[in-house]
């Protein structure tokens, strides 16, 4: 790694301090930027000896760390910020987990873009706030931009809209309150946003597939409806939701005097990758009157696939949309957003504070986010996704992502030839679910050795993998995002399972 030196290239264009004082000036402007400038460089420096380490994880044990950091005085400041960096340093980047690592294929955490990581410093220096535009002039209108780029992506006219959230969980939450109060206006005449939850309200279902995203299941609760309302759709061997279930279940709970009102479609399960048949939903939804959710905060990155976008087929008929660019557009957490086909729909969210968004600004449109979302201070984690735009392009976006599927699928055929592993689908985008199998023992004491696979590959910190569970089988799972994952990543990643499965077995305390 190049050394960057100290300081030489900003002497020209800064004055330091005689000597930094660390006591007082600590606010970030003009005054004291020459401060700010010597810390970053540091910082920059112990993030890039991190970055160059070859693990994983550290390997250390939660209640090793928990030891170290509640050891720390935080009524004792460090003298000088070098002090202090070199405490992060220790504490933090020593014992992170690295999705930059190719290695790391577990959850759903991509590796970032460097552009996405540029702009994080720029949108945290400014720290504008996007809920008004009196807080933020121009940061408003480049979300807008983005917004209206993928509404139009989605396959949306001009009349959708959207915001930017602090993830999945957040648009799928805005999404039910959306097709809840939606369906109780439109449909019964009911406003929830004034008297509150009514009985009919109380017979309210939500049907989405049995591998769905457990923020769906979260998100009734949290608006009053409660888990029963969610009602789980049987999956096919590609684990897609069965359509012809979906319409029996809708009926039988129509005879049972429920009130059928959404439909959760995924488009990227978080543990299998699948694609539900969107295009086979939207006319169900259309029969019913029913909101059509997807969940698409996986799968956005097939919208600049350059091969795979038809797996998204049907998308455009949503009434909403979920997109986590942190996901699969190599953006930094967080950068997410929700989408509505109809704009209009978005003013269910909507309420005027004086102090902030009057409806005096409204009559003069005066762009305030803050009326079409949850939050009221917001990042402005939009400039992430358009500096990286501007600097890659989406279709080398696209390109990543299709690179990350073709790879999943090269994997998939390398564990079918392996006797000592048992494959549970064919991927359909990136994930490969899977678990080491010994015909001499039982699911049982199968479930022991994948699960401690799983533990055993963390803490040795060369490699990092996910586990799930299906019909009560414990299996292992690959999720590939980042480009600089290789064939011969995941052919070392397997022999390290083989070996972590063959000590297992060799210890008798544990197989009994």
């Amino acid at each position: 790694m190049t050394e960057l030196s100290d300081n030489a290239v900003y002497t020209s264009q800064i004055k330091l301090t005689d000597s930094i004082n660390y006591t007082d000036g600590y606010i970030l402007n003009s005054d004291n930027w020459a401060n700010y400038v010597v810390g970053a460089i540091t910082a920059i420096r112990h993030v890039g000896s991190a970055l160059s380490n070859n693990k994983v994880f550290s390997g250390q044990l939660a209640h090793e760390l928990n030891h170290s950091i509640n050891t720390i005085d935080l009524e004792q400041p460090l003298p000088n910020m070098d002090a202090a960096l070199e405490e992060v340093n220790s504490l933090y980047l020593s014992n992170a987990v690295y999705f930059q690592n190719p290695k790391y294929v577990a959850h759903l955490n991509c590796a970032v873009a460097y552009p996405g990581v540029i702009a994080e410093q720029i949108l945290t220096a400014v720290n504008s706030s996007l809920d008004t535009y009196d807080g933020s002039g121009a940061g408003t209108l480049i979300e807008q931009k983005i917004i209206d780029w993928t509404a139009d992506k989605i396959g949306f006219s001009h009349n959708a809209d959207g915001v930017f959230t602090s993830g999945g969980s957040q648009s799928n939450l805005m999404a039910l309150l959306l097709a809840r109060d939606n369906f109780a206006l439109t449909s019964l005449n009911e406003s929830i946003k004034d008297v509150g939850i009514t009985d009919n309200c109380r017979r309210f279902k939500i049907f989405t597939s049995s591998v769905c995203h457990f923020t769906i299941k979260k998100s009734a609760a949290i608006l009053g409806l409660g888990f029963d309302s969610v009602i789980s759709i049987p999956v096919d061997s590609n684990f897609k939701m069965d359509l012809h279930e979906l319409e029996r279940s809708i009926e039988k709970t129509i005879e049972e005097g429920g009130i059928p009102i959404c439909i959760v479609g995924t488009a990227g399960t978080t543990d299998y990758g699948s694609v539900d048949p969107l295009d086979g939903i939207a006319p169900i939804c259309k029969k019913y009157d029913m909101w059509f959710h997807v969940d698409a905060a996986y799968g956005c990155g097939l919208l600049v696939s350059q091969k795979h976008k038809e797996k998204l087929n049907g998308i455009s008929h949503a009434d909403s949309v979920t997109v986590d660019y942190h996901k699969s557009f190599l953006q930094p957490t967080s950068c997410s957003a929700f989408y509505v086909k109809d704009r209009q729909k978005l003013s269910l969210l909507t309420y005027h504070a004086e102090y902030l968004n009057p409806l005096q600004n409204d009559t003069e449109k005066t762009p305030n986010l803050v009326d079409k979302s949850l939050q009221t201070t917001r990042r402005f984690d939009a400039l992430k996704l358009w500096l990286t735009l501007r600097v890659m392009g989406s279709e080398n976006i696209g390109k990543v992502f299709d690179s990350a599927i073709e790879l999943a699928g090269d994997v998939y055929e390398l564990l079918m030839g392996d006797d000592e592993f048992e494959v549970i689908h064919s991927p359909e985008t990136s994930a490969v679910v899977f678990r080491y199998f010994n015909k001499k023992y039982s699911n049982e004491k199968l479930n022991k050795i994948n699960y401690s696979i799983k533990e055993h590959c963390f803490y040795a910190g060369n490699c990092a993998i996910a586990s799930t569970k299906f019909k009560g089988i414990q299996y292992l799972k690959f999720t590939i995002l980042n480009p600089t994952t290789t064939y011969e990543d995941i052919v070392e990643i397997l022999s390290e399972i083989k070996s972590h499965a063959y000590l297992i077995q060799s210890q008798k305390e544990y197989m009994d």
